[in-house]
């Protein structure tokens, strides 16, 4: 049984914070109802690359959901998702705010409905302050919130995160929000509005830079492939490859300079005695330990370092990380038969409990997929769902298999 049978979920988000939190709750074995424009549906749809017309970015995030297109603009529509909401324990949005309101799917107009709902707003900077009525995007997030200017090397122009940090952070931040909002209503019987800001959630995570700057007024930097706190806690070059080498404390210190580097000597200099005194001393210790590390490849090096018991591991491409047999072994790689995409792989869930399951049952939704299965299930007729179709209310995909024979 997986952790959450039986919650229903109505999903009126896209691209990626959003969707991503649902797929997380998916995963956790959610029902997951996804409401998509009638035109074109979620707009990473529309993001490349494709395998016979269909993307695989929006295939990445949407597993395990129904797709249900809607025109939201129509009364009927609205109606539609009405009467979903009544039935769902949970709703999650990623309009600006004020969208909602207007379509009339606001908290307030859904709690009229359904009192327990546990309702997710996922916007750019909150459903309060100056900045509320802005857009959100993960690129000015991370530059809004700091991230840029610590990100890169000294000197040089800022840098973003090779992934979207955070609009994958809003993601799971919305997730562990809404399951604590959700414990709360079966403990008191009542929903409420969980508000999760794109550009707040990734400041928590700024603890060591936190800790200078609150303490003392320093401004974190750019610290390029070092730590910022600790050294050696960095990329080290070997002879064919860079490695990643972790001394986090003073005994890992002595093993790797007794028992990786032979350099014995090092546990007495001045320079290194102490985790601060090796961090204002770290390009001298760079380019010292680099003068051994490169006489060997990185393998032998993280080899030695493992018998040592200090922490150091390669420095994988996207394709070498997806490949190794850890993450294999530990079915975070899981391949779905799609109809449109054939055999397509997808990243798996890192949660694993030791009496729930988590699992990546279907592949995402075609457009539409699931409209006429829904609506039936919450009490329209064949000639309702006719009807719809006739005046642009709703889209299936049946219809559009109809078109193309």
């Amino acid at each position: 049984m997986t952790a959450l049978t039986g919650v229903k979920v109505l999903d009126a988000s896209q691209i990626m914070a959003g969707p991503y939190c649902t797929m997380v709750l998916a995963d956790l074995g959610a029902e997951v109802i996804k409401i998509e424009k009638i035109n074109g549906g979620d707009d990473s749809r529309q993001m490349g690359p494709y395998v016979n017309g269909e993307s695989t970015c929006f295939f990445q995030i949407n597993r395990n959901k129904k797709s249900v297109a809607l025109n939201l603009k129509t009364e009927e529509g609205k109606r539609i998702f009405n009467e979903l909401a009544k039935e769902a324990d949970i709703i999650v949005e990623n309009y600006r705010p004020g969208v909602t309101k207007s379509l009339g799917i606001d908290y307030e107009s859904m709690k009229k409905l359904n009192e327990g709902i546990v309702y997710c707003s996922i916007s750019g900077f909150g459903q309060t302050g100056p900045y509320s009525h802005k857009g959100g995007f993960d690129l000015v997030a991370q530059g809004m919130t700091g991230l840029m200017s610590m990100t890169g090397l000294p000197g040089g122009r800022p840098l973003k995160s090779g992934v979207a940090v955070y609009d994958i952070g809003a993601g799971i931040t919305a997730a562990y929000g809404i399951l604590a909002a959700y414990i709360h209503k079966l403990k008191t019987g009542k929903g409420q509005q969980v508000d999760i800001s794109l550009a707040e959630c990734g400041l928590p995570w700024f603890a060591w830079e936190a800790a200078a700057y609150f303490a003392n007024g320093v401004i974190p930097e750019p610290s390029g492939w070092r730590h910022r706190v600790s050294a050696p806690y960095q990329a080290i070059k070997a002879k064919d490859a860079y490695m990643m080498i972790g001394c986090a404390n003073q005994r890992t210190w002595e093993k790797f300079c007794l028992e990786v580097l032979n350099k014995p000597e090092w546990l007495n200099d001045e320079r290194y005695k102490t985790n601060s005194l090796r961090h204002d001393h770290v390009e001298e210790l760079e380019r010292e330990i680099e003068e051994i590390t490169t006489t060997r490849d990185a393998s032998y090096w993280i080899n030695k370092c493992e018998q040592a018991g200090v922490p150091s591991g390669p420095i994988n491409n996207f394709a070498e990380a997806v490949n190794n047999e850890h993450y294999l072994e530990r079915e975070m790689v899981v391949e779905l038969d799609h109809s449109l995409l054939g055999k397509m792989k997808t990243i798996g869930s890192p949660t694993k409990f030791s009496e729930s399951k988590v699992e990546i049952k279907t592949p995402a939704p075609l457009l539409g997929e699931h409209t006429e299965e829904v609506l039936k299930k919450i009490g329209y007729s064949d000639d309702d769902i006719q009807s719809f179709l006739q005046r642009g209310i709703i889209d299936t995909q049946i219809q559009k298999e109809n078109t193309i024979k």
